[in-house]
Formats: C-alpha cells, sequence, structure tokens
C-alpha cells in the first residue's frame, strides 16, 4: 500500500511501543531504564511518556519498587474484544441452526412440504 503522506509522529509512535511492552509483565512491570532500553530513547524521554501515560491511567508506578505497570484498563478492553466475539460466535451458531435440517430430513422433504401448502 502507497501512501501520499505520512502522519506518523514519533512520540506517539513510541507510546505504543511502550504499552505494547508493559504488557510482557503486568504484574511486576518494568523500570524506565529497561522501557527506554526496550523502545529505544532516553531516560527523560521515557519519564515524560510514562508520565502522559500516567495521566491517561493508562500506567501506574509501583511506588514500593519504582516500577511501571499497566493499569486494568486496557486489559478490560481486550476482555471486551472477546465478550464481542462470543457473542458473535453465538449468533453465527444460532443462524446456522435455524438454517439446518432437522435429522433425518431431506432436502427432497422441505421440496414436498412446500408442495403441500
Amino acid at each position: 500500500m502507497s501512501r501520499t503522506t505520512d502522519y506518523t509522529n514519533d512520540a506517539q509512535q513510541r507510546l505504543v511501543k511502550i504499552i505494547l511492552a508493559l504488557f510482557s509483565d503486568v504484574v511486576y512491570g518494568y523500570s524506565p531504564s529497561v522501557l527506554a532500553t526496550e523502545v529505544g530513547c532516553s531516560r527523560a524521554v521515557m519519564t515524560r511518556d510514562l508520565d502522559n501515560l500516567l495521566t491517561a491511567g493508562l500506567v501506574e508506578k509501583d511506588e514500593e519498587s519504582g516500577l511501571w505497570r499497566l493499569t486494568p484498563r486496557l486489559p478490560q478492553q481486550a476482555i471486551k474484544v472477546w465478550t464481542s466475539i462470543d457473542r458473535a460466535e453465538r449468533r453465527i451458531e444460532q443462524a446456522k441452526q435455524r438454517f439446518t435440517l432437522p435429522a433425518g430430513t431431506t432436502p427432497g422433504d422441505v421440496i414436498n412440504r412446500f408442495k403441500q401448502q
């Protein structure tokens, strides 16, 4: 796919990388220096990025360990996705059942019923 314009923003791309990295350990989290190395930025930039994610409610700092981790906010969204997929699967199954012939019924039986009406 060819793009005529490039709306890519380094800071926004870095935030996405940080979030994806934090999904790797939602229990303990990571230090800013480890995250900075992971996404390829300075510790100062990482501190600013983590503060922005904190403001958005997406990360939290464990004051005891100093490590940063995701808040439940994004994982909860993933649960919504699975719930939606489950709901769609149930609807598909209901549609299959509506269009499936009862056991022992042949297509000819159905045609004959229509002819009798």
